[in-house]
Parts: C-alpha cells; sequence; structure tokens
C-alpha cells in the first residue's frame, strides 16, 4: 500500500511538472566540481589533502505568469570547503523571487542577486573556477532579501543600472535592525569597451557599519579575447579602534586558444592583511599578512554545457620574518 502510494505521489509530481512546463515553467541546473590536491600550504595540517568534491549544484524553477510577472524558486548545495568538516550535501535556498517586467526596467522582491559582484562575475566567465576578488574575499553576498531595480537608462541600453535595499543578511533570516543598500552603474560601448561603479552600505549592530567602492574596466571581444581591471576598497568600523580599510586590486584575462580550447589567468592582490582570510571555503587564506592569488588554466569544450578546465591556484605571501609558506592547489 504504501508502495503504491509513493507511486501515485510521484507520477502526481510528474504530471503538475509537465503542467507547470506547458504553462511557461522551466527547470534547469548547472553543477562543478573538481579533483584537488593541497601540494603547498601554510597550515601543514591540510598539505597533501586530496579529493572531489561539488563545489556548486544549482536546481532551478523558472515560470512567466504573464508577460509582466515571472517567479523564480532555486535551490543550491555544495560540498563542505573546510577540510575539515564530513556532512551529506543539504540543500539551500538560493533564490525565491517575484520579478515585474516594465519595459526596460524590472523589479525583483524576495532573494535575488545584489549588484556586488553580478556584472563582474558575467564577464569574468570563470565562476566555475573561482569566485571572484570581492566574493572570495567576503566583502559581501551574492544574494540578499529585500527589494531589487534594475534595467537600462537608454534606448540602446549601453547604461544600466542595479539598485538593492535588503537586509543585509544574504539568503539568511534578518538578525538586526540595520539594512544594506547597494548600487551600481554600468557602461556598454559598441567595441566592446565596458565599465562599472559600484557603492553599497551596510548598517551593522554596535556600530560596526561597513561600506564599499568598487570600480571595473573591461574589453570584450566575444569571439576570441577579453581582459578585466578591478579595485575595490571597503572600510569597516570598529568598537573602540581604528577603522579597518580592506582593499583589492584584480586583473584578469581569457583567449581562445582553439576551436573549443581557451586559456585564462587571473590574479589579485589583496592590499591588506584579511581577518576572515582562513574561513574562506576550498582555499583558506592566512589572516595575518597581504598576499597575491593567482589562478590559471584551460578551458576544454568537448560538446555544448560540458567543460573540462584543469587549472593552478596558487598564493603567494608578503616576506616577512616568520610569515606564512605559500600555497599551492592543483586541479
Amino acid at each position: 500500500m504504501k508502495v503504491r502510494n509513493v507511486i501515485w505521489i510521484a507520477t502526481m509530481w510528474l504530471l503538475a511538472g509537465s503542467a507547470a512546463a506547458q504553462n511557461g515553467g522551466k527547470i534547469s541546473g548547472y553543477m562543478f566540481g573538481d579533483y584537488y590536491y593541497v601540494a603547498a600550504n601554510h597550515n601543514k595540517s591540510i598539505e597533501d589533502a586530496n579529493g572531489f568534491w561539488l563545489r556548486r549544484i544549482y536546481f532551478t524553477y523558472d515560470r512567466n505568469l504573464s508577460k509582466a510577472f515571472a517567479v523564480r524558486l532555486r535551490w543550491e548545495m555544495s560540498s563542505p570547503g573546510d577540510f575539515t568538516t564530513s556532512s551529506k550535501l543539504s540543500p539551500a535556498v538560493k533564490d525565491a523571487y517575484l520579478k515585474w517586467k516594465s519595459g526596460a526596467h524590472s523589479v525583483y522582491v524576495g532573494i535575488s542577486s545584489t549588484p556586488t559582484w553580478d556584472f563582474i562575475e558575467h564577464f569574468w566567465g570563470y565562476r566555475s573556477v573561482e569566485k571572484t576578488p570581492l566574493d572570495l574575499q567576503k566583502f559581501g553576498s551574492s544574494r540578499d532579501f529585500g527589494v531589487a531595480v534594475k534595467g537600462a537608462l537608454d534606448e540602446a541600453k549601453h547604461l544600466n543600472y542595479h539598485i538593492m535595499f535588503g537586509n543585509g543578511s544574504s539568503n539568511k533570516s534578518e538578525t538586526n535592525k540595520g539594512k544594506k543598500v547597494m548600487v551600481s552603474l554600468s557602461a556598454h560601448s559598441a567595441n566592446g569597451i565596458v565599465a562599472q561603479g559600484y557603492f553599497d552600505y551596510e548598517a551593522r549592530p554596535d556600530h560596526t557599519d561597513r561600506y564599499t567602492f568598487q570600480g571595473f574596466l573591461g574589453y570584450n571581444n566575444s569571439k576570441s579575447f577579453r581582459i578585466g581591471l578591478q579595485f575595490a576598497s571597503q572600510t569597516r568600523q570598529v568598537v573602540n579602534g581604528d577603522d579597518m580599510s580592506l582593499q583589492i586590486g584584480s586583473v584578469f584575462a581569457a583567449a581562445k586558444l582553439g576551436e573549443k580550447v581557451w586559456g585564462f589567468a587571473r590574479a589579485d592582490r589583496q592590499f591588506d592583511a584579511n581577518p576572515a582570510g582562513a574561513k574562506i571555503s576550498y582555499i583558506p587564506f592566512a589572516p595575518t599578512v597581504k598576499s597575491t592569488f593567482f589562478v590559471g588554466g584551460l578551458d576544454f569544450q568537448p560538446q555544448k554545457n560540458v567543460h573540462l578546465m584543469p587549472n593552478v591556484e596558487a598564493v603567494f605571501y608578503e616576506n616577512v620574518a616568520g610569515g606564512p609558506d605559500n600555497d599551492l592547489i592543483p586541479r
């Protein structure tokens, strides 16, 4: 009896999914992972660690309710990246929003992407290899719960904006009275040059507010080459102390090497030691010294939507007495 009930429920779910698809619904997925080897690390306890992990799995449902309204629900899961936790992959809500579109402008209500690095991540094009600099160094979050507005300011869509007012708690529950405001403005020229300016302010408890400035300049010949330059500065208020300033500079490039082969490389300079460095997933940084991060590799595409991307990540620390050893992780 129980087996028949399970089969009946599964059948009804499939029929409902089929009906939803016919009414404009779409189910999609996305997944990437690595085999990694920690060849060298400042933390000797994880040196020589190796294995397989999945750094991201997406399961997404999109549905157009009308020409003006749409909804999205996206689940995400990933392997723990702290080299100590052993647990099964657990899903969490990544996106959950209602979208209203009018002309070249859209309003999002719920959990949606923030302006912090959304534009730069798409331009970089290799999130499956590594996070963008501000994402990697925990300067913000890719998602927030709130209201966002984005669109084009001109008919040719060369000038675009993205504004968000949210909890400042990512896709987690709100736990304080403060809120976060994020604003980006990007420009695209007909010859492939792009630029973006970004600012955010986050009101946090106990006089620990944060604000961030970011500038980006890039060139994209989508058929064969792209390059980007980025600089960001974040100021963090400190209780009973001087404000902390963290600055990052980054340069990256990707070039087509063959019909189905691209090469890519990126270097990030951390001008200030990141106190949260040890908490960075999959490639923890020493939290007490300045560093330069490098990643480079190849992108083979044997067929559409399938990529094989061997790469090497390295962290070079500032040479100070008693300072940490460098990190090297082939993947």
